[in-house]
């Protein structure tokens, strides 16, 4: 299977190396309009360097790791061009542009899967185990500052993706957002907090810094049995499952952690679920590799991606134009 890679930064950088790693994948090209130093690209790789899309020979996919303002012209040109895509998020700048792309992905009844690679991290990957049904999700995401990813705002490059964690574990839609940011640094938000009421009655508080000294990426779901600590930088998940008394009788045998607070009848027990160590963009890449050798849907759709920006956009109009 022959992948290309559209765009040498970070990520785009990481995405090639890691393609190695596929037994099954060629690493077709490297495209990237700095010369320099997409040729250094792809001599690292042993491959050929190609200025644009257009340029570039015939492939089966694509991953698109090009700043967030070329996504829609990119992968519009790809499609065009009969490639199936994975596109990095956010899926586009704006969500007009996303709704383009949608139009033409059904046309084109091509793949696009988008970048959200907090799916594919060992400790979510842990929640698919557990019952998940939250009344209240608290998410923080804080990260020191770094001179890339600047042309979106820290709603579009982090926050976007606790959105889509968000919109993925409730299974529901917005209804109300509130939010307040400030810019510090850049010319845009770097530093947003966001309240988010969805329609099966869940609420979220999700706040993201780029500008923050220690870094943080944790993600907290309460539910009416059961509190879900998730962190995911350090790959951990630990729970306090809400438990009738008789559960833990040791006749029962049942598999139980420490208990931490007993009343009455109820218990609160404390437990850590198994986390299986993964690199989470080689993940994301197999089932993107996978989509396309069975012809199956995206692991995270074109359509989720969609209505990340969406969300993204509305809290970014809350904290750019207040009420």
């Amino acid at each position: 299977m022959h992948i290309s890679v559209v765009g040498t930064g970070h990520l785009g950088s990481i995405h090639a190396k890691l393609l190695t790693q596929h037994a099954e994948v060629s690493l077709a090209a490297i495209v990237d309009p700095d010369e320099k130093r997409g040729y250094e690209v792809a001599a690292l790789h042993g491959t050929q360097w190609f200025p644009n899309v257009a340029a570039m020979p015939d492939v089966d996919g694509v991953i698109i790791a090009s700043p967030t303002s070329t996504h829609y012209a990119v992968v519009t040109e790809c499609l065009q061009r009969g490639f199936h895509c994975f596109v990095e998020k956010p899926a586009t700048a704006t969500y007009d542009e996303a709704k383009g792309l949608l139009e033409l992905a059904s046309a084109s009844d091509r793949i696009v899967q988008v970048g959200h690679v907090e799916r594919f991290n060992p400790a979510v990957l842990a929640l698919k185990d557990m019952p998940v049904d939250p009344l209240f999700i608290e998410v923080h995401r804080l990260a020191p500052f770094k001179p890339r990813a600047i042309d979106v705002s820290v709603i579009h490059d982090l926050m976007i993706h606790d959105i889509d964690l968000l919109l993925w574990l409730t299974k529901s839609h917005v209804t109300e957002v509130q939010a307040t940011g400030v810019s510090v640094l850049t010319q845009t938000t770097d530093i947003c907090n966001a309240r988010l009421t969805f329609a099966n009655g869940c609420v979220a508080n999700v706040t993201a810094s780029r500008i923050t000294a220690s870094p943080m990426r944790k993600l907290r779901i309460f539910q009416r049995d059961r509190y879900v600590s998730l962190d995911m930088a350090a790959g951990t998940a630990e729970m306090y499952l809400l438990l009738e008394k008789s559960a833990i009788d040791p006749s029962h045998q049942t598999p139980l952690g420490e208990i931490t607070t007993q009343h009455g009848d109820k218990v609160i027990v404390h437990d850590r679920a198994e986390v299986t160590p993964v690199n989470a963009i080689v993940e994301e890449q197999r089932a993107f590799i996978q989509s396309i050798r069975t012809n199956s849907p995206a692991a995270v759709s074109l359509s989720e991606g969609a209505e990340a920006v969406r969300i993204a956009e509305w809290i970014t109009n809350l904290v750019t134009e207040p009420a």
